[in-house]
């Protein structure tokens, strides 16, 4: 009882309630799929006691069980809402890890009616930033704070160290700003991978736009894989050492490193490697398509994500396009049209910097249009400080961000990351090798939509007159 009245003054009912049971928790955690259950296991590990509750509670006994494996961590599961939100102490904070709109719903719904003003509620999920704008107003109206909060990382950054991004009430990212601080990733020269954001939805609308620079992150890694394969003719040994290499220099990042790995992993149920048998079929959630349309709704233009959406849409349509090689094939087109004698050495050095060229080209873009959105909204959003979070713990994770931060520490209001002094210098640089991987792959027949969409954006940028007189021409 002691030990209760010290660290905590209590009434006599919530004694009563707890019993000889732990004192109340210092957060609470609703929805444990994967990632919900990872980030639980993560608070706890920090020293902040949990409570943690799901509607199968199969998950919370599996929780409680894996925090027991995992060192004894301070993790209460509770099979019922009610004594799962009375279980935290006061003001209470509870992170929602449930999917997207109408279950979020459903889960505020199920806990706001034992909440209490003040109390607050952080939405953790991939969320559509009007939605958590809405369901802030509707807290307000009972007193509740509302956190939208991005968290990047997947399952292994919420278990060891996720990028996080809050967004919403700053009263309640001050009520678990120790707890962000210990829980984010950690980067030994700028700091834990969080920071507030800024109001509204803007926490969701900023990792809408990470996940959309993600897609064309992904979709250049692939397509440098694709010209070095089919037109280099390398082995996956050798793209493995290529990936390795690029991994310890300017291209150093989450993606390109687990592309390396990815290049070393045989079939383990037959012959050969098995990136050679994943089905050319990609797979997405959502966040892509509206970083595209919210692209388009405020004139901002996008095309290396945009290119990196249409050729997943592209990819879907696998039995189309084994039907129209038929036709083509018959037509003597083969699936690289010339058969060429490239100089390997040359190549990869080449695809190298227009990887690294069209990645600038790709992240302009979304800081764009980030700062587009903070101009409309007035959420005076920190592009610099992103660029910092972005550094650690996240998908796209790279040392190049640090050059972001970097530009627009040099210039806060800089128009566009391609006329920053130093990225300027690296694409006149690069361009030239730029260009003779998007001619090659196009005299190949091979189709690099983010690379060559990202020389158009610079070509077009770069001219002070385009020919868009023309078409202002016949529109008059």
């Amino acid at each position: 009882f002691r030990c209760l009245f010290f660290s905590r003054i209590i009434e006599k009912s919530d004694f009563l309630r707890f019993g000889n049971m732990a004192p109340p928790t210092r957060i609470g955690l609703a929805g444990l799929a994967v990632m919900g259950q990872n980030l639980a296991l993560n608070i706890a590990e920090k020293g902040f006691p949990i409570s943690v509750y799901n509607r199968t509670t199969s998950k919370v006994d599996e929780t409680v069980e894996r925090a027991k494996q995992e060192g004894d961590l301070p993790v209460f599961g509770f099979h019922d809402p009610e004594s799962f939100v009375q279980s935290i102490q006061k003001p209470r904070v509870i992170i929602m890890l449930v999917k997207a709109g109408a279950p979020v719903d459903q889960t505020i719904k199920t806990l706001s009616k034992y909440m209490e003003k003040g109390d607050c509620i952080i939405d953790g999920g991939n969320e559509w930033y009007e939605n958590t704008e809405r369901r802030a107003k509707a807290m307000a109206e009972l007193g509740l704070l509302y956190l939208g909060m991005g968290v990047s990382g997947g399952e292994e950054g919420a278990r060891n160290g996720p990028s996080l991004m809050p967004g919403g009430s700053f009263e309640a990212y001050k009520y678990i700003e120790d707890i962000l601080l210990k829980v984010a990733a950690q980067v030994p020269d700028s700091g834990p991978c969080v920071t507030y954001i800024g109001k509204g939805g803007s926490g969701n609308f900023v990792k809408m736009v990470h996940n959309g620079i993600e897609y064309g992150d992904m979709q250049l890694i692939a397509e440098a894989y694709d010209v070095l394969k089919s037109v280099g003719k390398l082995s996956n040994k050798e793209l493995h050492c290529v990936f390795s290499e690029w991994n310890k220099g300017e291209l150093l990042s989450f993606l390109i490193e687990i592309t390396a790995d990815i290049f070393g992993i045989k079939d383990d149920k037959g012959d050969g490697y098995l990136v050679d048998k994943v089905l050319d079929k990609t797979g997405m959630k959502g966040t892509g398509k509206w970083t595209v349309q919210q692209a388009a709704d405020l004139s901002v233009a996008a095309p290396t994500i945009a290119a990196s959406l249409d050729s997943r849409f592209l990819s879907g349509l696998k039995e189309e396009r084994v039907e129209a090689a038929k036709v083509f094939k018959s037509g003597g087109l083969g699936d690289v049209l010339t058969e060429q004698t490239v100089d390997k050495a040359r190549l990869i050095d080449d695809v190298r910097q227009a990887l690294y060229a069209s990645k600038i080209c790709s992240y302009a873009q979304g800081m764009n249009l980030i700062r587009e959105k903070s101009i409309e909204k007035g959420w005076d959003l920190k592009l610099g400080e992103l660029a910092r979070i972005w550094k650690g713990g996240c998908i796209i994770r790279a040392i190049f961000l640090d050059r972001i931060k970097k530009a627009y520490d040099r210039n806060p209001d800089l128009a566009n990351l391609l006329v920053d002094p130093e990225f300027a210098k690296e694409i006149i640089d690069r361009q030239s090798a730029w260009r003779r991987v998007v001619c090659l792959a196009i005299n190949s027949g091979i189709s690099t939509p983010g690379m060559s969409s990202s020389l158009a954006y610079f070509d077009t940028y770069r001219r002070e007159r385009v020919p868009a007189n023309m078409v202002q021409a016949q529109r008059d």
